[in-house]
């Protein structure tokens, strides 16, 4: 892939190998975030690792993209993944997008790798995937670089709902 970070060090396509690096700024994310992520043995981090190394291995519906620093190695992070909705009138193969995982080791923010990482994602999904139709959540922090990217404010509102209590159990079907 060519160097779409002007002069930052260079993009590429994460593999499974970065699945570690990616969960750690996954974790970066989070709790700048606000969200509790617990110590380097917190089970979800455990989870993370072996979802990101699954879903690098399926190309046509998922892609990261990193860029490498020499001395802390991977510093940043975007990731996407394609998934099915009914077809519409406006989207009629009902492929859509969802940029997630946007996130810069601190050491290495304000170098335009956010921007670089998020500029070859919309790129794989522009010439790999058909998808048109893209979101994200936003924090303030990014909310400047997805609008000069293109994103705006859905027409609808998207809301959330957190069911209480623990997730069903998985039992084989009846």
């Amino acid at each position: 892939m060519s160097d779409l970070s002007h002069g930052t060090g260079g993009v590429r396509r994460a593999t499974a190998a970065d699945a570690r690096a990616l969960t750690r700024l996954r974790a970066l994310m989070l709790d700048a975030m606000g969200m509790p992520v617990g110590g380097e043995d917190a089970p979800w981090r455990e989870a993370a690792q072996a979802w990101f190394a699954g879903e690098l291995e399926n190309e046509d519906g998922f892609a990261a993209f990193v860029v490498d620093d020499p001395d802390l190695g991977v510093v940043c992070s975007a990731a996407g993944g394609c998934h099915r909705r009914a077809p519409g009138p406006s989207n009629v193969g009902g492929l859509h997008g969802h940029v997630f995982n946007i996130s810069t080791d601190p050491r290495r923010r304000r170098r335009g790798h956010a921007r670089a990482c998020l500029t070859a994602l919309l790129a794989w999904f522009r010439d790999e995937t058909g998808v048109r139709v893209i979101d994200l959540n936003a924090t303030g922090e990014g909310l400047e670089m997805y609008r000069a990217a293109g994103f705006a404010a859905p027409r609808f509102p998207a809301l959330q709902l957190r069911m209480p209590g623990p997730p069903p159990s998985r039992r084989g079907s009846a």
